[in-house]
C-alpha cells in the first residue's frame, strides 16, 4: 500500500485521484497533522509518495512513477503518443501550476491593497492566456489524451479550483469549461475530494 503526504485542495488531489485510477490502496496523511513534515520532505511541499522503502517528491516525477509502474490507459508506453502525454503532464506541473502559485505569493507577500491587485490581475491575464492556449488544444477532443482523460486533464482540473480564493477573473473557454467539469464530476475525483475532506476534519 502506497502512502500520500497531502493537503486539502492541494496539487496532490491529481496524484490521489491517479491512485485511485489506477486501483491502488493507499493511506493518506494531511500534512497539517504532521508535527515535522520536514523531516519527510525538506521542502515542505506536496504530494509526497512513499512505496515502501522510496519516498518519492515532485508531482510530475510521482505521476510518471506511478503510470509506469501500474498497467493504465493515462500514459501511453511508447512513441508520440507517450511523448504528447508527458509534454502534457509538464505544461501543467510546470507552466500552469506555477502561474497559480503566483497568485498565491502575492497575496501572501504584498501588503499595500491597490499594488496587490494590481500584481494578482497581472497574474490573472498570464492565467487566461494559458487557458486560451489549453482551449486550442481541445479544437479536436474532448481532453489532451484525445476522447479519454489524461492525467494532465486531471492536474488542470485541480488547478482550475484555485482561481475561487482570489478577486480575480480566470476565463476558460467552453471547451476547457467542458473538460474541467468532466474530469471534475470524475467518480474517482469526487472521491478523493470527500476521502480528504474527511480525512482532515
Amino acid at each position: 500500500m502506497y502512502t500520500l503526504y497531502y493537503s486539502p485542495g492541494a496539487c496532490s488531489v491529481a496524484t490521489h485521484v491517479v491512485l485511485n485510477e489506477l486501483g491502488q490502496n493507499v493511506n493518506i496523511v494531511d500534512v497539517n497533522h504532521v508535527d515535522d513534515f520536514k523531516s519527510i520532505n525538506a521542502l515542505g511541499q506536496v504530494p509526497v509518495l512513499i512505496d515502501r522503502d522510496k519516498t518519492l517528491v515532485e508531482g510530475a516525477a510521482i505521476m510518471i512513477y506511478l503510470l509506469d509502474k501500474h498497467e493504465n490507459t493515462l500514459l501511453p508506453t511508447t512513441g508520440g503518443a507517450r511523448e504528447k502525454a508527458i509534454e502534457d503532464i509538464m505544461f501543467a506541473n510546470a507552466t500552469m501550476h506555477p502561474a497559480y502559485s503566483k497568485l498565491f505569493f502575492i497575496s501572501q507577500k504584498i501588503n499595500d491593497d491597490n499594488a496587490k491587485q494590481a500584481a494578482l490581475n497581472a497574474a490573472a491575464d498570464n492565467i487566461n492566456h494559458l487557458w486560451a492556449f489549453v482551449e486550442n488544444k481541445l479544437v479536436n477532443s474532448k481532453f489532451l489524451g484525445g476522447n479519454k482523460h489524461s492525467t494532465a486533464d486531471i492536474m488542470l482540473a485541480v488547478y482550475a479550483t484555485w482561481g475561487q480564493y482570489f478577486p480575480v477573473d480566470i476565463v476558460n473557454g467552453e471547451k476547457t469549461t467542458a473538460m474541467i467539469a468532466a474530469v471534475q464530476n470524475m467518480p474517482n475525483f469526487v472521491k478523493v475530494i470527500a476521502a480528504q475532506q474527511a480525512e482532515s476534519e
